[in-house]
């Protein structure tokens, strides 16, 4: 549905095309890294974490941008969509519009990861390039990564190990073996809202060619993914006690299990547009175990 105060070209209609229900996505790895520097080294540089989040926001506004104009590019945001109206698909923005806004933002977080780059040394270039050219590769481009069935495997990359563990890099100048852990139930949480809204377009998305994992191997799979992801990660800090990598306070984190369990059993029953609730809950359950985690490993 459109907001009523979206109109074409309004600013209502540029924050719709954010998605802001997904942010939690770019944000929450960004204090899961700090977290796991902080208990690993007992230090933290603020400035170069501040930096950090300012480019985790603005990859995740770009990469939806790309993503906004290249599926309607691509006639996977037809009339047909059960989804959240889409900018470019519904005429609130037009593709040119979206298209120079994409570059624009792109360009901004470039611009604050060279001043990170300056901080934090050479990785974060490399790190930059790579997130800029995987938000774009996406659903963009000759292969775009989504359509094969890999944006799973993306979002568990880019929004898990290497957004936490380049976190706590910046943050300490290391790599700490506990970010690495911890970048695991985050990643898994990402992926997570993903695999709701791929298994709520599988029937569009057939139609426009865009094969992700719900699409070749169906709705049963799907369901079971997401499961898989929740559990893994609410399991993953009972492992990382378990071994002594991180701290008993980290299990505050299990507060959110009976979230969880009736997030399965609501994606597990759903239908077309009732996945959309499930998607914005699923990131906000990104959100609160990301922040309990974080001041678990911290305490």
């Amino acid at each position: 549905m459109i907001a009523s105060s979206s109109r074409p070209g309004s600013l209502g209609a540029w924050l719709h095309a954010t998605r802001p229900a997904t942010l939690p996505v770019g944000v929450v790895p960004v204090f899961v890294g700090a977290a796991a520097a902080y208990a690993a080294t007992g230090t933290l540089r603020p400035l170069p974490v501040a930096l950090a989040l300012v480019c985790a926001v603005l990859l995740q506004i770009g990469t939806n941008l790309a993503n906004d104009v290249f599926d309607a590019d691509k006639g996977a945001d037809g009339p047909d969509r059960l989804g959240p109206t889409r900018a470019t698909q519904s005429g609130l923005l037009s593709a040119r519009q979206v298209r120079i806004a994409t570059v624009a933002v792109f360009a901004l977080a470039a611009a604050f990861g060279a001043a990170l780059a300056a901080l934090a040394g050479w990785p974060i270039v490399a790190i930059g390039v790579a997130s800029i050219a995987a938000g774009v590769a996406y659903t963009g481009g000759p292969w775009p990564l989504g359509y094969h069935g890999l944006g799973d495997a993306f979002v568990l990359a880019f929004f898990g190990f290497v957004a936490v563990v380049g976190t706590a890099f910046v943050a300490s100048g290391g790599a700490p073996a506990l970010a690495w852990g911890l970048s695991l139930p985050v990643g898994a949480l990402a992926t997570a809202v993903l695999v709701v809204n791929n298994v709520r377009d599988r029937a569009s998305d057939l139609r426009a060619g865009k094969r992700t994992l719900a699409v070749r191997l169906g709705r049963r799979f799907a369901i079971a993914e997401y499961t898989a992801l929740v559990t893994l990660a609410l399991a993953t800090p009972i492992a990382l006690v378990a071994i002594g990598q991180a701290r008993p306070t980290a299990l505050v984190s299990l507060a959110v299990l009976p979230w969880a369990i009736s997030l399965i059993r609501a994606v597990a029953r759903a239908e077309g547009r009732a996945f959309n609730p499930l998607l914005g809950s699923t990131a906000r359950l990104l959100l609160a175990h990301g922040a309990l985690l974080s001041l678990g490993v911290i305490a």
